[in-house]
């Protein structure tokens, strides 16, 4: 039997615009997003003589193949042959579910990175988001890390500079939100305030956390926040503490302020711990 290990890297978007519906049903979305340091990890028994198995140390998470890394691992292999006789996939998660923070996309980018490592990386990392795309929407960029302009449905990557050492902050109420009804809401509603592109891609090139502040923007947050004004809360906890801009990520619905300071996050975090079992800290990677 090998055992592999690999981790599974958090997600936060930057910017999120979400443009027009497309003929599957899906919408075109352009947004930039960064790799963080908040991780689950991975480890894939193979040739275990049994049954494909998946366990995690959280509940609510499915444990069979539905189940992202499940789903990863079977497309893998029927891309590239060579199944071993059988297989056990084990997740610790630290990233929470329903946060908009790719936690289920992590976990299979990192059961294909791990499988193309063991192989000898018979596929480019390109080809490996190729083969993510078959999995969900975030997993190209989570195969991919570091900061990219994601479009299309999430699969078309632009690599761009990888952006400077940003400290995160970031709270997941106990509120959820259905990313299909979100969807459906930006349909019926005019969007007031849409990203700035390519004003986050130069800020992120020169480094400026003022700026990268500043143009932090997800469209999302146009029909979350006036139903739900906790959100608002935790932004404003974020940056009366000291963050440069707080935004939600994915469509929620962890809300992140991002920092120069550890120090000055630390703060941010004690104070919205008194309120929120669920606050971590990060960083870019």
């Amino acid at each position: 039997m090998i055992t592999l290990t690999e981790g599974a890297f958090a997600k936060v978007n930057l910017t999120l615009d979400v443009l027009d519906r497309r003929e599957d049903g899906y919408h075109d979305i352009s947004s930039v997003m960064q790799a963080i340091s908040l991780r689950d990890d991975i480890e894939i028994d193979l040739n275990t003589g049994k049954p494909w198995k998946l366990t995690c140390d959280k509940e609510n998470v499915p444990t069979d193949e539905r189940n992202l890394a499940w789903k990863a691992a079977r497309v893998f292999f029927d891309a590239l042959g060579g199944e071993p006789d059988g297989i056990e996939i084990r997740v610790t998660k630290r990233i929470p579910s329903e946060a908009g923070l790719g936690g289920g996309s992590a976990d299979a980018a990192a059961v294909l990175r791990a499988l193309n490592r063991h192989r000898g990386y018979p596929l480019s990392v390109y080809a490996l988001c190729e083969l993510g795309a078959q999995v969900g929407s975030d997993v190209p960029f989570c195969v991919l890390g570091g900061t990219a302009l994601c479009e299309g449905r999430g699969e078309r990557l632009t690599k761009l500079p990888d952006a400077p050492e940003i400290i995160f902050v970031i709270c997941k109420p106990e509120l959820s939100f259905s990313t299909p009804e979100l969807y459906q809401k930006l349909d019926t509603v005019t969007i007031a305030k849409r990203p700035e592109t390519t004003a986050m891609r130069a800020a992120l090139q020169r480094g400026d956390l003022e700026e990268i502040g500043k143009n932090l923007c997800n469209v999302f947050e146009q029909v979350t926040i006036g139903e739900h004004l906790e959100l608002n809360y935790i932004k404003s906890i974020l940056m009366t503490y000291g963050a440069y801009g707080a935004l939600m990520t994915g469509s929620g619905s962890a809300v992140y302020g991002i920092f120069d300071s550890f120090e000055y996050a630390a703060v941010a975090c004690t104070m919205l711990k008194d309120n929120y079992p669920q606050v971590f800290i990060a960083k870019t990677i």
